[in-house]
């Protein structure tokens, strides 16, 4: 028997995307248990699901506290074995759902796994967050088939395949409820961005598996919450990946990536500052005193089983440049 599936959407002041592409996710999930956990939206969205779509379950958190606390407050009030964490700005697609739930039957070892995601107004080519599989390489740069820095490759089918990869987007993510509480959940200090990828690095480190399935394809706009240029996002982002690092990395890999890491983020910071002004580059220099701040509880978090091997050979970011 298939696994019970619930397709969580966290919503925050996101009406104009639940109108858009709430509908194709009810068409094409007849599988699943639909919810949308609002985070305190204080634009017209609840009323909106209940006058419209009166067979969704809403459940309403208290206060905003962002894709993280907002994903661990919502989904304790959810029992389905399965969890899919979808964005309210993705486009679902016929068939999206049974691939992936094969995939969690046939191998229990299988934590999480993530569809092919592409962009939805360039829906040729593979969007930034996820694309054809997460992973990383050895300065801990998250990284994607398919993307590359701010490239984007067109989908030709090269990335059609099932394969065992090192994160999965937390834009379109299945889950198994085990998995998740086991992991204790999204690291809520990260607020929003790179929280999925520590998920998965922690789960990685407890021995469980991450896939990608070239079977299912969905299309995400981006962006719908933070734009890209936003400086907080800036913010996040390298504060985020540089506390994922403190707690996640081996020690003897930790003492010499974080130096390499501090001293690459300055350069990148005035990078920015130059390109995208200074905001950017005061972005850079907040983040690294916020990996600071957070740095004695991170620490403490660090997980008991250290993975020695946290990426291959074959991942490296090199050969998308041949």
């Amino acid at each position: 028997m298939m696994p019970t599936l619930a397709i969580a959407i966290l919503n925050w002041n996101g009406k104009h995307w639940l109108e858009k592409f709430l509908p194709n996710v009810i068409l094409y999930s007849k599988e699943a248990k639909i919810y949308v956990i609002d985070n305190a939206s204080n634009d017209d969205s609840v009323e909106f699901l209940e006058q419209n779509f009166p067979n969704i379950t809403i459940i309403k958190n208290k206060e905003n506290t962002g894709f993280a606390g907002g994903y661990n407050e919502g989904l304790k009030h959810i029992n389905e074995e399965i969890y899919c964490l979808l964005n309210s700005d993705v486009e679902v697609t016929e068939n999206w759902i049974f691939p992936i739930l094969e995939i969690f039957l046939r191998n229990e070892e299988i934590a999480a796994v993530q569809p092919k995601i592409r962009s939805f107004e360039k829906d040729k080519y593979f969007e930034f967050a996820g694309a054809g599989g997460g992973l990383i390489d050895n300065l801990g740069y998250p990284y994607c088939r398919g993307r590359i820095f701010e490239k984007l490759e067109k989908d030709n089918g090269q990335y059609n395949d099932e394969t065992e990869i090192f994160w999965a987007s937390g834009c379109a993510l299945f889950i198994r409820k085990e998995d998740y509480w086991a992991m204790n959940g999204l690291d809520e200090r990260f607020f929003a961005h790179q929280e999925e990828i520590d998920l998965c690095w922690r789960l990685k480190n407890a021995g469980r598996k991450i896939y990608y399935c070239g079977k299912s394809t969905v299309f995400h706009v981006g962006g719908g919450t933070l734009n890209k240029q936003s400086p907080k996002k800036t913010y996040l982002n390298i504060r985020n990946n540089l506390s994922m690092l403190l707690k996640n990395l081996p020690l003897s890999t930790l003492i010499w990536v974080i130096p390499s890491r501090l001293i690459l983020d300055g350069v990148a910071g005035i990078y920015f500052g130059l390109k995208d002004g200074f905001p950017h580059l005061w972005a850079v220099v907040k983040a690294h005193f916020g990996f600071y701040a957070q740095a004695p509880k991170t620490w403490k978090l660090r997980s008991k089983t250290q993975s020695k091997n946290y990426y291959q050979t074959k991942w490296l970011i090199f050969k998308h440049f041949i």
